[in-house]
C-alpha cells in the first residue's frame, strides 16, 4: 500500500519521477487535470441525456442515483416514509451506491449516457449491442467456455498498477459477477503476476491537499477490496510469476489460487512504513497460522510459490513449462459444473464470514488513511525512491 506522498516525492526527489516504479502498494485517485475534464464531460452528457429517448423507470433511477452521487456524495437524507413510492425508489437507487466517491460517480453518469446515446444512434441496427464487453486500456477481458478472465496488460511494466487499471478492474469484477459465465479468473500476462503500484500513482494532487487525498484513497481501497469480498462466482487467481504488495494481500479472498513455481510473494509493508490491506491482516493469520503471517505481513519475508503452498496461500503449484496447459485444462472441467450449485456453495462458505471481511477492510483502510500521512511513511517512501534511482 502507498501512501499520499505526491508533492512530497516531487519537492524531495523529482528526477525520480521520470521513470515507473512498481511499489507493493493501492493509489486510487485522480489528477486535478482529469477531474477537470470528467466534469466538463458530465455537464455534456448531461446535457446529451436532454436530448435521447425516454430510457425507462430502471435506467432513470440509475441515472438519478449517479448524479445525486457525483454533485452530493454519499446518501446522507432521510429515508422517506413507506407509501412515498417514487421518492423511496429514488432514495433506495441513491444510498444503495454507498461510499461511492463523487469521480466515480461522474464517469459512470458519463458512461452510461455514452451507452444510451450509442444505443439510440444505432437504433435497431446493432441489437446486440447492450451486451457487448466494455473496451479496457490496460486490461484483457474475456469470455468463453463459461470462463470470464481478467488479464492484467502491462507485460512490458511488470503488470505495475496504475489509477485507471484500479478503476479498470473494479468495472471488470462488477461485469464479471454479471455475465452468463461460471468462474472468473484473475491472472497477468507476461512474466510478472503484478509487480505492485506504479509510480503514476503517487505524483497526483487534489485540490483539498494530502489529507483529502488519504481520505478519498482510504475510501477507494475499501470498495475495490470490498469487489473481492463480495464477488459471487467462484474466483481463480493463476499468479503466473511475481506477486508484490495488494496483488498478495487480496488473495485471501479468492477460492483458489493456482501458481507457477516462478511465482514468489511479497509483502513489505514496514519497509514503506505501512500496514496491511486487503483483509490480509485476518486472512493470512487464519490461512497460515499468525508466526507465519507476522513473518509475511510485519517483517516482509518473501515466500517462494511452494513456500506459499505449504503454508496454505496457494492451492497448488505447476512447472512453469506446463502451467497454462496444467490449470486452463482444470478450469475448463470447472467451467461446465452446474453454476447455480458453485455460486450457492460458495455462498454457503462464505456468507458467514462477510460482515466480518467489511468489518476489517474498513478497519484497515481507516489505519492505513493515518499512515499515509504519517512522517514515518513518507520518509520510508522516499528512501525507496532514493534506492531505486541509484540502482
Amino acid at each position: 500500500m502507498a501512501g499520499p506522498v505526491g508533492r512530497v516525492v516531487r519537492r524531495w526527489y523529482p528526477k525520480a519521477l521520470s521513470s515507473s516504479l512498481q511499489v507493493p502498494a493501492f493509489q486510487l485517485h485522480m489528477s486535478e487535470t482529469a477531474m477537470r475534464a470528467s466534469q466538463k464531460d458530465f455537464e455534456h452528457a448531461m446535457n446529451q441525456m436532454k436530448q435521447l429517448k425516454d430510457p425507462g423507470n430502471e435506467v432513470k433511477l440509475k441515472l438519478y442515483a449517479l448524479y445525486k452521487q457525483a454533485t452530493e456524495g454519499p446518501c446522507n437524507t432521510p429515508k422517506p416514509g413507506v407509501f412515498d413510492l417514487i421518492s423511496k425508489a429514488k432514495w433506495d437507487a441513491w444510498n444503495a451506491l454507498g461510499s461511492l466517491p463523487k469521480e466515480t460517480a461522474r464517469q459512470s453518469y458519463v458512461d452510461l449516457v455514452s451507452g444510451l446515446s450509442s444505443s439510440s444512434d444505432s437504433s435497431q441496427v446493432k441489437p446486440e449491442a447492450d451486451s457487448k464487453q466494455p473496451e479496457y486500456e490496460t486490461l484483457v477481458v474475456t469470455s468463453e467456455d463459461g470462463i470470464t478472465k481478467i488479464m492484467m496488460n502491462r507485460p512490458d511494466k511488470k503488470n505495475a498498477i496504475t489509477i485507471k487499471m484500479y478503476g479498470e478492474m473494479i468495472l471488470a469484477l462488477k461485469s464479471a459477477s454479471k455475465d452468463d459465465s461460471a468462474i472468473t479468473v484473475l491472472t497477468g500476462n507476461g512474466d510478472y503476476y503484478s509487480s505492485g503500484n506504479d509510480l503514476t500513482n503517487f505524483t497526483d494532487t487534489v485540490p483539498g491537499g494530502l489529507e483529502e487525498k488519504a481520505k478519498n484513497d482510504a475510501i477507494l481501497l475499501r470498495n475495490f477490496v470490498g469487489c473481492f469480498i463480495d464477488f459471487p462466482k467462484p474466483l481463480i487467481a493463476l499468479v503466473n510469476g511475481p506477486a508484490v504488495g495488494i496483488p498478495v494481500t487480496i488473495l485471501g479472498l479468492f477460492d483458489i489460487v493456482y501458481a507457477s513455481d516462478r511465482a514468489t510473494f511479497h509483502t513489505p509493508f514496514s519497509h514503506l512504513g505501512q500496514s496491511p490491506e486487503g483483509c490480509s491482516s485476518y486472512t493470512f493469520p487464519k490461512i497460515m497460522g499468525p508466526s507465519k503471517a507476522a513473518e509475511m505481513l510485519i517483517f516482509g519475508k518473501k515466500l517462494t510459490a511452494a513456500e506459499a503452498c505449504a503454508q496454505g496461500l496457494v492451492t497448488e503449484v505447476f512447472p512453469d513449462s506446463t502451467f497454462q496447459k496444467e490449470v486452463w485444462t482444470r478450469l475448463k472441467a470447472y467451467s461446465k459444473l452446474p453454476p447455480n450449485a458453485m455460486r450457492i456453495s460458495k455462498q454457503v462458505i462464505r456468507n458467514g464470514e462477510k460482515e466480518k471481511l467489511h468489518a476489517v477492510n474498513a478497519e484497515e483502510s481507516r489505519i492505513l488513511q493515518e499512515r499515509w500521512l504519517s512522517d514515518e511513511c513518507m520518509n520510508a517512501i522516499m528512501n525507496f525512491l532514493t534506492r531505486k534511482a541509484k540502482l
